[in-house]
Protein backbone atom coordinates (compact mmCIF):
# COMPACT_ATOMS: atom_id res chain seq x y z
CA UNK A 1 0.00 0.00 0.00
CA UNK A 2 1.45 3.07 -1.34
CA UNK A 3 1.45 6.24 1.05
CA UNK A 4 -0.20 9.59 -0.37
CA UNK A 5 1.92 12.37 0.50
CA UNK A 6 -0.94 13.83 3.07
CA UNK A 7 -0.24 10.61 5.07
CA UNK A 8 3.13 10.65 5.07
CA UNK A 9 3.05 14.60 6.12
CA UNK A 10 0.38 13.73 8.63
CA UNK A 11 2.78 10.56 10.48
CA UNK A 12 5.59 13.00 10.14
CA UNK A 13 3.83 16.47 12.02
CA UNK A 14 2.30 13.57 14.81
CA UNK A 15 5.15 11.87 15.47
CA UNK A 16 7.29 14.99 16.27
CA UNK A 17 4.28 16.93 17.53
CA UNK A 18 3.56 14.30 20.36
CA UNK A 19 7.27 13.44 20.79
CA UNK A 20 8.00 17.53 21.10
CA UNK A 21 4.50 17.43 24.36
CA UNK A 22 6.12 14.49 25.71
CA UNK A 23 9.56 16.16 26.41
CA UNK A 24 7.26 19.21 27.41
CA UNK A 25 5.79 16.86 29.93
CA UNK A 26 9.23 15.30 31.13
CA UNK A 27 10.56 18.48 31.69
CA UNK A 28 7.15 19.57 34.26
CA UNK A 29 7.55 16.96 36.22
CA UNK A 30 11.77 17.74 36.35
CA UNK A 31 11.29 20.86 37.24
CA UNK A 32 8.35 19.50 39.82
CA UNK A 33 11.19 17.17 41.04
CA UNK A 34 13.90 19.58 41.53
CA UNK A 35 11.62 21.92 43.35
CA UNK A 36 10.40 19.49 45.56
CA UNK A 37 11.70 18.73 49.01
CA UNK A 38 9.78 15.96 50.02
CA UNK A 39 11.70 12.70 49.23
CA UNK A 40 8.34 10.62 48.50
CA UNK A 41 7.21 13.23 45.70
CA UNK A 42 10.96 13.75 43.92
CA UNK A 43 11.07 9.51 44.09
CA UNK A 44 7.65 9.35 42.62
CA UNK A 45 8.37 11.83 40.14
CA UNK A 46 12.09 10.62 39.14
CA UNK A 47 10.18 6.86 38.47
CA UNK A 48 7.35 8.39 36.15
CA UNK A 49 10.07 10.27 34.71
CA UNK A 50 11.97 6.79 33.66
CA UNK A 51 8.51 5.49 32.50
CA UNK A 52 7.72 8.68 30.21
CA UNK A 53 10.81 8.72 28.69
CA UNK A 54 10.89 4.70 27.77
CA UNK A 55 7.02 4.43 26.95
CA UNK A 56 6.39 7.60 25.32
CA UNK A 57 9.68 9.59 24.30
CA UNK A 58 11.62 6.62 22.99
CA UNK A 59 8.90 5.45 20.33
CA UNK A 60 7.93 8.72 19.46
CA UNK A 61 11.29 9.96 18.53
CA UNK A 62 11.64 7.03 16.52
CA UNK A 63 8.73 6.97 14.62
CA UNK A 64 9.37 10.50 13.90
CA UNK A 65 13.00 9.40 12.54
CA UNK A 66 11.39 6.24 10.44
CA UNK A 67 9.03 8.46 8.87
CA UNK A 68 11.52 10.73 8.00
CA UNK A 69 14.13 8.30 6.51
CA UNK A 70 10.80 6.91 4.50
CA UNK A 71 9.64 10.66 3.29
CA UNK A 72 13.44 10.96 2.47
CA UNK A 73 14.19 7.81 1.00
CA UNK A 74 10.80 7.86 -1.18
CA UNK A 75 10.61 11.16 -2.53
CA UNK A 76 12.58 13.77 -4.48
CA UNK A 77 13.94 15.17 -1.89
CA UNK A 78 16.51 12.35 -1.02
CA UNK A 79 18.41 11.93 2.01
CA UNK A 80 21.97 13.21 0.74
CA UNK A 81 20.81 15.63 -2.14
CA UNK A 82 20.37 18.44 -0.03
CA UNK A 83 22.50 18.83 3.17
CA UNK A 84 19.90 19.90 5.40
CA UNK A 85 17.74 16.96 5.26
CA UNK A 86 20.51 15.27 6.54
CA UNK A 87 21.31 17.38 9.19
CA UNK A 88 16.95 17.12 10.22
CA UNK A 89 17.89 13.48 10.45
CA UNK A 90 21.03 13.39 12.43
CA UNK A 91 19.17 15.61 15.07
CA UNK A 92 16.06 13.31 15.76
CA UNK A 93 18.52 10.63 15.56
CA UNK A 94 20.91 11.94 18.69
CA UNK A 95 18.06 11.47 21.60
CA UNK A 96 17.93 7.42 20.75
CA UNK A 97 21.83 7.33 20.39
CA UNK A 98 22.43 8.98 23.55
CA UNK A 99 19.78 7.09 25.96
Amino acid sequence: MMMTPLVRKVALIATSVGSLGAVAGFLALAVAGLASEDTQTMTSVYVAMDVIARSVILPLIFASLMTGLIQSLGTTWGLFRHCWVLVIQRRQFYPIHYR
